[in-house]
């Protein structure tokens, strides 16, 4: 193949195409949390639990066992490249109930605010000890079967 101007100003035009391209950052949205517009709609004192999942659909989170609040989050993610996923906005909404289900607060925390609203985790152990690869080899030497490594045979009288 014989380089030519041409070819090289092809080249160098497809290789900045494909470095621009690769900076420009994808984003990702995660969950849901409603809106200003939509929060209206929910009345302190007047809304139950169930017409709030009716407006909202079923929460993020419901705070666990005690079940007093439940929790609509949102979160948006950027990359750039080979790079990590940065996390640029995050939506918190927590609503709570009294005794009779009825909303007593809603409160909304975003990125900025710094809250950290422990929310419940459904992780299930799976019963297995973070054993790494050395520690299995290693492990292993004193299982081993020094008839079997040798050939010996059972059978002999």
């Amino acid at each position: 193949m014989i380089i030519t101007k041409g070819n090289l100003r092809a080249a160098g035009f497809v290789l900045a195409v494909v470095a621009v391209s690769a900076c420009t950052p994808m984003t990702r949205f995660h969950g849901f949390a409603p809106d200003a517009r939509e929060l209206a709609q929910v009345q302190v004192g007047q809304s139950t639990r169930a017409e709030v999942i009716a407006l909202f659909g079923p929460p993020t989170s419901d705070a666990g066992l005690r079940g007093d609040t439940i929790y609509y989050v949102s979160s948006q993610f950027d990359r750039i490249g080979p790079f990590a996923p940065r996390e640029v906005d995050r939506t918190v909404l927590a609503v709570s109930f009294d005794a009779n289900d009825r909303v007593t607060n809603l409160v909304r925390y975003t990125l900025e605010d710094g809250q950290v609203v422990a929310l419940d985790r459904r992780v299930t152990d799976d019963g297995i000890a973070d054993v790494g690869v050395l520690s299995q080899l290693l492990g292993s030497f004193g299982r081993i079967d020094a008839g079997a490594l040798l050939g010996a045979n059972d059978t002999e009288l």
